[in-house]
């Protein structure tokens, strides 16, 4: 997927054109295309080595370039050093000075540009009550938690007023009960001061919870950029399907249809798809030996003791997890494929070593045409 309009609108604060790098002879990022909204929450994800941190550390001067264009609102700043371009980064090692105290911490960027000290108090004032920390300015970074110490850094990094917050992976050190606590507060102070913020993270979770869009990044290409409820619900391709939540992935080729309805040949079977997404054009899915991943997710899987109109493939129950909230059934398909079946309650009417068809309704299955 690529974003191709090349012209800065008046929207847009920072936007990547054409953008290669290159670590030798090992191309990282391949020709990438992405635009940001002022006042945005964007999220670049994707596994570990995909290239997202490379994005965000040449958007903030720390890496080069290879070729393409990096604009900040509308102005291009590739040539431009780190200091000189209207944005600030926060790291996940917090890269606070140990020896300083908080407030000394905060005010540093401040101090570096001789602003007054009584306007540095009053700043540093704002930014403390802002990240709820007043009273802590005469603290130390070892006397903190790291959930401090992360506001601390986040403080640090707002108090010179950027026009675009980059955030590489910032909650990884700390614990799941804190990271979702401060999730919850980046993203407060995100509409509050309706500041731009691109973050950086490989926890699907954490970016569904706290972006307005999400960038998948797979191999140094963008996949898909959307909503996180377009992502998850409208997957553009096999990796982003397969990526972002659970999934069952079934690769077959179009057979017939009839009506609104195709019918789709698996390896292991036949089963059914509902034509006329935005991913599978109902033109699109009628040619026959189309070849075709139908995802379809945990919670709408479904098994039948009988034979179900329409669709052919089978498999054995294994298992019945209890997983906190819900009841896993794993059903493994004469293939050897496991499907995942996500329950609220219990099914009393299986037990592990039951041979049941599996369906779905057409409707609540995502066709992926190949190639996209």
């Amino acid at each position: 997927m690529k974003d191709t309009d090349p012209i800065q609108s008046a929207e847009r604060i920072v936007s990547l054109i054409d953008v290669d790098k290159y670590f030798g002879t090992n191309h990282v990022i391949k020709k990438f295309n992405l635009h940001v909204n002022q006042g945005e929450f964007l999220t670049l994800l994707g596994p570990s080595g995909c290239g997202k941190t490379t994005i965000l550390r040449m958007i903030a001067g720390f890496e080069d370039s290879s070729s393409g264009m990096i604009l900040v609102q509308g102005e291009r700043v590739e040539d431009k050093e780190a200091y000189e371009r209207d944005v600030n980064t926060v790291f996940q090692s917090y890269a606070l000075f140990p020896h300083m105290t908080v407030f000394d911490n905060i005010a540093y960027g401040l101090s570096v540009k001789k602003v007054p000290k009584e306007e540095i108090k009053v700043r540093v004032k704002e930014m403390l009550e802002l990240v709820q920390l007043l009273g802590f300015e005469g603290r130390k970074p070892d006397m903190m938690s790291g959930g401090q110490k992360q506001r601390v850094a986040i403080a640090r990094a707002l108090i010179n007023n950027p026009k675009v917050l980059l955030l590489d992976e910032p909650l990884g050190a700390l614990d799941l009960k804190l990271r979702k606590q401060m999730q919850i507060e980046l993203k407060r102070l995100q509409k509050k001061l309706n500041i731009t913020f691109i973050y950086v993270t490989h926890d699907q979770e954490e970016a569904m919870a706290m972006s307005d869009r999400i960038a998948v990044i797979n191999n140094g290409v963008l996949e898909q950029l959307d909503t996180p409820g377009r992502i998850y619900k409208h997957p553009k391709t096999k990796f982003v399907a397969d990526f972002i939540g659970e999934s069952n992935l079934f690769d077959g080729a179009v057979k017939e249809s009839k009506g609104a309805c195709s019918s789709v040949v698996l390896e292991t079977g036949t089963v059914r798809l509902q034509a006329g997404s935005e991913e599978i054009p109902k033109e699109a899915a009628l040619i026959p030996d189309r070849d075709i991943t139908i995802c379809v997710r945990p919670e709408v899987m479904k098994y039948s003791k009988t034979p179900v109109e329409g669709f052919t493939i089978t498999g054995v129950v294994k298992d019945v997890i209890f997983v906190g909230s819900q009841y896993r059934t794993l059903i493994v398909m004469d293939d050897g494929y496991e499907v995942k079946v996500n329950r609220v309650k219990v099914d009393k009417e299986i037990t592990e070593g039951d041979r049941v068809y599996l369906y779905w309704d057409p409707e609540d299955a995502i066709g992926i045409g190949t190639g996209n």
